[in-house]
């Protein structure tokens, strides 16, 4: 789903408001911070990242028990204002950054430390700057998994990074998860957005399995599905992007499915209707994820450069470079499953 000439209008106007200057901080890309700037110059959350860097150096750390909820309340309030005024940016994607760190990340932010107490690995193997193409293993019955790849790059990566994720169609066909996916970073899985990202220096996330990944019983977890056809190879090939497998394990026990409603899934419009111990036997509170153990690996990446552009028409030279990174991916999780105790802690 594209934005229409009057939506995209209105998101330039946003973006080019004329308000206050923008904070004079930079990104680890070297980009200039998009938010707007305080008095002394800097946004609100380099503000506070300033005075705990200094603070640290010197030492010390406040005595007052409040200074973290003011602090919240000083962010929250300018946020708000901010969603007035206008001064914030929505780039042609839909992407709101500003919601992201304000509200999005927030939300899902206790299931990655607390609910699920997520290890992410190999975080180095991520670029600093740059695209790049991070694949992963698709699994759970609902994209947590997703969700949980990209706030573990966007917190726990020195770069803080946003992962543009290529989503199924379904994602901007259902009236609240639409408007929340754009918001996200989200786009269509489509070549030729992946491409646009890529070559704008974004990195982009996605899930090959698709639905046969998310859906598939609990007795076949952990065993990946085919890849389809090899597009996002494609799109690697052709924008010379690094391909970054990354390894999930912990998902697939969060919804055991144990059936699927099928019938019922197509009357609804869905790929699938999960059943699983708890749902829909115990309604809505069946649908509160188990609190299992989660490990996120990212692996080092397998570099496309070095194709030539006849890469792009020998099939054989794509399904190779897609098996290796299937393969790359399940021999991860493997070793992952082979190290862990307990699923819950």
């Amino acid at each position: 789903m594209s934005a229409g000439p009057e939506r995209a209008g209105r998101r330039g106007r946003q973006a080019d408001r004329p308000g206050r200057p923008r904070c004079a901080a930079r990104t680890a890309k070297g980009e200039r911070c998009r938010n707007p700037a305080g008095p002394s110059g800097l946004c609100t959350r380099h503000q506070r990242a300033l005075a705990e860097a200094t603070a640290e150096a010197a030492g010390t750390t406040s005595g007052d028990p409040l200074a973290p909820f003011l602090e919240w309340a000083e962010d929250t309030l300018d946020f708000l204002r901010r969603r007035l005024t206008g001064e914030y940016q929505v780039d042609e994607f839909g992407h709101d950054p500003d919601l992201v760190e304000h509200v999005l990340a927030p939300l899902i932010r206790p299931l990655y430390r607390r609910w699920w107490r997520i290890e992410a690995r190999g975080l180095e193997n991520i670029p600093e700057k740059g695209g790049a193409l991070v694949v992963g293993n698709h699994a759970g019955t609902l994209p947590f998994d997703a969700m949980m790849v990209g706030l573990a790059i966007l917190d726990e990566h020195p770069a803080h990074r946003t992962l543009r994720m290529l989503a199924a169609d379904l994602a901007f066909t259902l009236p609240v998860v639409a408007p929340l996916a754009r918001k996200s970073g989200n786009t269509l899985a489509c070549q030729e957005d992946a491409e646009r990202l890529l070559r704008a220096g974004e990195l982009v996330g996605v899930w090959p399995e698709g639905y046969k990944g998310l859906g598939k019983p609990f007795s076949e977890r952990y065993k990946l599905q085919r890849f389809g056809r090899g597009g996002f190879v494609e799109v690697a090939l052709r924008t010379g992007s690094p391909i970054i497998p990354v390894a999930v394990v912990g998902s697939e026990e969060i919804y055991p499915m144990i059936g699927n409603l099928r019938r019922l899934g197509r009357l609804l419009g869905l790929p699938y209707f999960p059943v699983t111990p708890t749902f829909p036997l115990l309604g809505p509170l069946g649908a509160v994820p188990l609190p299992s153990r989660w490990v996120i690996e990212f692996c080092p990446p397998i570099a496309t450069d070095h194709f030539g552009p006849e890469a792009l028409l020998d099939p054989m030279a794509v399904f190779d470079l897609t098996d290796q990174v299937r393969d790359t991916i399940q021999q991860a999780i493997h070793r992952i499953l082979g190290e862990r105790g307990s699923v819950f802690r």
